[in-house]
């Protein structure tokens, strides 16, 4: 047994981008610390205090919430140099021609206070799966429900949960009783697609864990989208879920539409450094973009 996330600071992101910044560009690139928020939370913490549209704010992955986390965020035309919030705060470092998206990030450095006391082994390469902050509350089920187009079952899952976003789609359904949809697109895309993301991933863990334990195992374990060839075990699980990858089209809201890609079964841990403290251990170690820490820690002291 162990223990992790006692406090935001037992455990500490730093993002590794590849991001080559500018004396001058239409776009600020600032260093965004924060604790105890979502990545999107914090960015619309942020749209709030400038006072402008959240969709002018980029950035290149989310971060976990339970967490000490710093990334780099891009402001079109912002014109603040600093600011502070009560679990937020940004540093101006430079310009760039684009927004930060998803392709400026190679990577994420942990420094993880675990307590236990068991021994971890050492690893070099884990089971490539999707942590549990992938799926939050109740995000895959939010997920599947706008995959099936069950709109207003997924605003129900929505406001399951309390917060400013919630609130915004609590808010459109009071005065649009019946305008699903509308609701939905009250919240930043970005978060719709996580809600995607996460009933995908979910079914991903699942096809992996299969695939794991044969002796001869493919490389790459497909994320399904429409673009998804269907057989076997993909097939056997589609069924069992009760929908078919032509589901992953979503005409109602085009920009949720997903095609599918792959995603590694194992991944590489790279610079591991294990020091015994009193009550555990500090374990440092670094991952390439999409990998899970967590995962991490929990094949160590599994």
């Amino acid at each position: 047994m162990y223990t992790i996330k006692q406090k935001p600071e037992d455990f500490i992101v730093n993002e590794i981008t590849n991001i080559e910044l500018k004396n001058k560009g239409d776009y600020s690139v600032f260093l965004m610390k924060k604790k105890n928020l979502t990545t999107e939370e914090a960015i619309q913490e942020i749209a709030n205090k400038l006072n402008i549209q959240r969709k002018l704010i980029g950035y290149a992955g989310n971060k976990d919430k339970a967490a000490v986390t710093k990334q780099y965020i891009s402001i079109k035309g912002a014109q603040a140099r600093s600011i502070l919030l009560e679990d937020v705060e940004i540093e101006f470092k430079g310009y760039l021609d684009k927004p930060i998206s998803l392709g400026d990030l190679d990577g994420n450095e942990f420094e993880i206070n675990v307590i236990t006391d068991q021994k971890p082994k050492n690893v070099d390469k884990i089971v490539n799966y999707f942590g549990e902050q992938r799926f939050s509350r109740n995000n895959k089920d939010i997920g599947k429900a706008i995959i099936k187009k069950e709109f207003k079952k997924a605003v129900a899952l929505i406001l399951e949960n309390k917060g400013r976003q919630e609130n915004a789609v609590l808010d459109y359904i009071k005065e649009h009783e019946t305008d699903y949809i509308g609701a939905l697109r009250r919240l930043p895309i970005k978060v719709l697609s996580m809600y995607i993301h996460a009933y995908q991933s979910y079914m991903w863990n699942i096809l992996a864990e299969k695939e794991a334990n044969k002796k001869k195992h493919c490389e790459k374990i497909p994320i399904i989208g429409f673009g998804t060839n269907c057989s076997g075990d993909i097939k056997n699980l589609l069924e069992k879920e009760g929908i078919n990858i032509r589901d992953f089209i979503i005409k109602q809201i085009p920009e949720l539409t997903q095609e599918g890609s792959d995603r590694s079964l194992f991944t590489e841990v790279a610079g591991l450094d294990i020091k015994k403290e009193k009550d555990g251990y500090k374990i440092k170690f670094k991952l390439k973009k999409g990998v899970y820490a967590t995962e991490v820690i929990k094949q160590m002291f599994t």
